[in-house]
């Protein structure tokens, strides 16, 4: 096999600009080859791709927008195609795609999607809450999406803030988060049936089980962010089941939810040979 590796973080900045210092921080430290941004909450003209030259990272496929929102994928790798869609009949700058090819000089192609699934508000009933009308409406359209789908023996790799905690032990406690926008039973049913339909592997779960716990996110709400750990596993890491068996490392930077005004998430980094 060629003998390649490929390293993927997604993360959840929260804003590209405020971040930039920890952005840098966390790259300078873990090094990846893509970078995944969810959140970035800047016009694509605006971007600090300047910054991102500086450390590296030549490459951009923007999907962004003023103050919301947002999607970027960066990379040290040169891309063979780049490809952006709405979901919902919005054009709110969720997802971008990338397929690497014989630029980056890989031999078979890798497709890559980003995500940013909305949050869907503080209410769980579409009727008062149209915010989280619309993300049932994208997990809907997520299943029914052949773009974001594994095609075949497709090697294509799904990463995103994609803000739901499908499983039990994806939250601090299942019991008291039923009711909780993130892991209502009818948003990860949802969930689950967009990842069975795509044909996606869950590799954080097939490498971290349960009943562990796996958490990526831990809310600014709580004082002693640490000490309670009630977390929730909202950014996710999707495989084809064609580069699910090669998975070399998975790592959930925990610390950075403790450096200087951080972000509620955290960076989430997946090796694969390639």
């Amino acid at each position: 096999m060629g003998g390649m590796q490929l390293k993927v973080t997604t993360w959840n900045v929260n804003s590209v600009r405020f971040r930039i210092d920890l952005v840098a921080k966390f790259i300078k430290a873990a090094r990846p080859d893509i970078l995944c941004l969810q959140e970035t909450k800047c016009p694509d003209d605006a971007f600090p791709m300047k910054r991102f030259r500086r450390l590296g990272y030549e490459h951009a496929a923007l999907n962004g927008q003023k103050g919301h929102h947002g999607v970027a994928i960066l990379s040290r790798l040169p891309f063979d195609a780049v490809t952006v869609r709405g979901f919902c009949g919005k054009t709110d700058c969720r997802h971008v795609t990338v397929v690497l090819g014989e630029k980056a000089k890989l031999k078979d192609p890798v497709t890559l999607h980003n995500l940013y699934v909305p949050a869907g508000g503080d209410i769980p009933d579409p009727a008062a809450n149209p915010k989280f009308g619309h993300k049932l409406s994208f997990l809907d359209e997520m299943r029914e999406c052949v773009d974001v789908h594994v095609k075949g023996r497709e090697r294509a790799i799904l990463v995103g803030d994609l803000n739901v905690a499908p499983l039990e032990h994806d939250v601090w406690s299942h019991r008291q988060l039923l009711d909780v926008v993130s892991h209502t039973p009818v948003e990860c049913e949802k969930f689950v049936a967009a990842r069975n339909a795509g044909g996606w592997i869950d590799i954080m779960r097939e490498l971290v089980p349960e009943p562990a716990k796996l958490y990526t996110w831990w809310s600014y709400r709580s004082p002693d962010w640490k000490a309670a750990d009630k977390g929730r596993r909202l950014d996710h890491v999707w495989l084809a089941p064609a580069l699910a068996e090669r998975v070399k490392t998975l790592k959930i930077a925990k610390e950075a939810r403790g450096w200087e005004a951080p972000s509620d998430h955290v960076p989430v980094t997946a090796t694969l040979d390639v």
